[in-house]
């Protein structure tokens, strides 16, 4: 695992885009919290412009503290289905562990708006790999706002919503690594954390630690799974 991925699917979500898509001269969207290194990565690619948005406070402090010194990256505070770009504006958008949510169907909607036409989107969703996981497997969903799809359902949603399905990989044994190594990670930095990170640290180290615990040691491994697709908007 990238120890700098703190995020299901780890490097290895966008380590399939990049060998399936050449981003070379793309104005990219990156979605979500944590995903600074990914919007680094895509600099390194040769995209033309990046930006990246978050939906909170913290993190957007947390982006802006880590990116400081990389000009090439635009980051803004901004609602992922209520964003204020212009229709047909992205090559791509690029949303990892950041869509499984109750907003999922309005946040696609503004994908759909704001990726151009043969424009790629690739995603990463958390998903439930059972029909009817056991309550504390929804109690973790619950209290992490995520409302995964059944992972045998995953791509017909997303072909229904218009989109042509380009690549799928079931990346879920990455989330050993992520909830062995994340975890171990973040309570090694809670000890080095300014006064101005500690809470966004807190919060994630609490949430992941939880997780972890059901993920690794109650089982939740049977139920628990993350998929990745490379999507392609129509031309019309």
């Amino acid at each position: 695992m990238n120890t700098k991925f703190f995020l299901p699917g780890t490097d290895q979500q966008q380590k399939i885009l990049l060998s399936n898509i050449d981003v070379k001269g793309f104005t990219i969207l990156v979605i979500g919290s944590g995903s600074e290194e990914i919007a680094e990565r895509f600099i390194s690619e040769n995209a033309s412009k990046i930006t990246l948005i978050t939906d909170d406070d913290n993190s957007l402090f947390k982006a802006r503290l880590q990116l400081s010194n990389v000009r090439e990256i635009n980051i803004k505070l901004m609602e992922f289905d209520n964003t204020d770009f212009a229709n047909s504006y992205f090559d791509l958008i690029y949303a990892q562990a950041s869509i499984s949510n109750k907003k999922r169907a309005k946040i696609i909607n503004e994908v759909k708006r704001i990726l151009k036409p043969g424009g790629y989107f690739c995603v990463g969703e958390n998903v439930s790999l059972t029909k009817s996981p056991p309550q504390f497997v929804d109690d973790v969903w619950k209290s992490s706002n995520i409302f995964p799809l059944f992972a045998d359902e995953l791509k017909k949603y997303y072909e229904e919503k218009g989109f042509k399905v380009i690549h799928e990989h079931d990346l879920s044994k990455t989330l050993t690594d992520f909830y062995t190594q994340s975890s171990i990670l973040l309570k090694e930095k809670a000890d080095i954390l300014s006064d101005q990170e500690k809470s966004f640290y807190k919060k994630m180290l609490k949430q992941i630690s939880h997780e972890s615990n059901v993920y690794l040691k109650l089982g939740g491994n049977a139920h628990i799974g993350f998929k990745t697709l490379i999507l392609k908007k129509g031309l019309s």
